[in-house]
């Protein structure tokens, strides 16, 4: 039987502002001020964020030189290594209560990434899984990433899919900690679908995969009941 999920589209959000959100909306999901489980739907401006064994050593460039880009580097609680988000690329984080779920660790990674090989094949791109990294790539080239926290059983952060980024900014950093690798995106690799249309195919996946009933959340609506922390961006 599938229980109801809230499925919202925040468009462009700050990095900070969106690692905030996510805290609270964690915590008040454990205490049971949130009813259901929520898939946030987000791209951000560009930013490089470390997991918590992140390293600046897979950094290539200097603080000057992110200066003169406007890039932040900002360290959070996720897991996995140094990675780039910018418009373009497709962030979800879900916020899941994997207790209820009975979803353990393995089989929850599981499901994000057949999430992103489900959303990459939609769009006429074959992509798979690699023993090296968690998330999906199409050949040697990266495509999509994952970096998850767990608090009380309830998971945050999530995945990060390349519709159409400027993939430039991956060039001055090891993806994921790895050294000689490539990264792509659907635009590279031949997709013309727009950044809606992937976004228009996800509510028929999670229904699948997570067994859950995505029901459509009004941004607006959304942030009279979460705003986005005043102090932020």
């Amino acid at each position: 039987m599938s229980s109801t999920a809230a499925v919202c589209d925040l468009g462009l959000v700050a990095y900070p502002a969106a690692h905030a959100l996510q805290l609270a909306l964690a915590e008040r999901r454990r205490q049971g001020g949130l009813p259901h489980d929520l898939f946030l739907l987000v791209e951000h401006p560009p930013v490089y964020t470390l997991g918590r064994h992140g390293s600046r050593a897979h950094l290539g460039v200097d603080e000057h030189f992110l200066r003169a880009r406007g890039i932040e580097v900002v360290t959070v609680e996720r897991g996995g290594e140094i990675t780039y988000h910018g418009p373009g690329q497709l962030v979800v984080y879900p916020i899941l209560d994997l207790r209820r779920r009975r979803l353990g660790l393995h089989d929850y990674v599981h499901l994000l990434e057949e999430l992103m090989l489900r959303l990459a094949a939609d769009c006429g791109v074959v992509a798979g899984r690699d023993p090296r990294n968690h998330g999906v790539w199409v050949g040697d080239n990266k495509l999509g990433s994952i970096g998850i926290a767990i608090r009380h059983g309830i998971a945050f952060h999530g995945l990060a899919l390349n519709v159409d980024p400027d993939l430039e900014p991956f060039a001055w950093i090891n993806p994921c900690g790895l050294a000689g690798i490539g990264v792509t995106s659907l635009a590279r690799e031949g997709c013309r679908c727009a950044m809606a249309g992937v976004k228009a195919r996800m509510p028929r996946h999670l229904a699948e995969l997570f067994a859950v009933d995505p029901r459509p959340l009004d941004r607006d609506l959304f942030y009279a009941d979460f705003p986005l922390p005043p102090t932020l961006p």
